[in-house]
């Protein structure tokens, strides 16, 4: 059986450096996605995106490992874009407007008629509404900056100010969403140790 390494493949991409800001190239890649609206500490429809998002990637990965592909990897870590239409809303603390895409990469060989296949074995197991929400989708970020922020989500400000100020300083501008990429099983974690990779596309 063949075993790919994702994080591996990708680590200038998912392993960055919690030293510097960096800059990188990032190219063309498969995700599910699913978008919403509103605080994620308070939105059950987050809540539900996520779940439903890791439960469709693990009925792929499975699908993929025992099927004629016979390919066994690694599922591969929740991403979210971030913004708002008044992004004074990320200064405030005023989560009711934010907006968001979740997404998880999935593998170049992955495909549509896969992704319907595993929706269909997962609401056999499970009433999943944002199922139905959930698209295969290639997203090219294209030039990024970015920096691996370790410590509680509250603890962010800084280091995106970092990144901005790398932008700037390097003579480009900011373009496209807010990015995070969580590396650490909150739920288990200590806070303080909690990796985020902290990713601002520009142009």
């Amino acid at each position: 059986m063949e075993k790919v390494d994702l994080k591996r493949e990708l680590k200038h991409l998912y392993q960055p450096t919690s030293k510097q800001v960096v800059a990188v190239d990032v190219p063309a890649l498969s995700f599910l996605m699913l978008d919403g609206r509103g605080d994620p500490n308070a939105s059950q429809s987050y809540a539900d995106s996520v779940e439903a998002l890791f439960a469709l990637s693990y009925t792929i990965k499975f699908a993929v490992k025992k099927g004629p592909l016979a390919i066994d990897y690694g599922v591969m870590p929740l991403e979210g874009l971030w913004w708002a239409d008044d992004m004074s809303d990320f200064a405030t603390g005023d989560r009711s407007g934010w907006q968001w895409t979740m997404m998880i990469m999935q593998p170049h060989f992955v495909t549509g008629e896969m992704v319907d296949q595993a929706v269909a074995a997962v609401r056999k197991k499970k009433d999943l509404a944002a199922l139905a929400e959930i698209r295969l989708e290639t997203f090219a970020e294209g030039a990024a900056a970015q920096i691996m922020h370790i410590g509680p989500f509250s603890d962010e400000g800084p280091v995106i100010e970092r990144v901005h100020d790398f932008i700037e300083q390097s003579g480009r501008a900011r373009a496209g969403k807010h990015h995070e990429i969580y590396l650490s099983d909150i739920r288990k974690a200590d806070p303080a140790n909690w990796k985020t990779v902290i990713r601002q596309p520009m142009r």
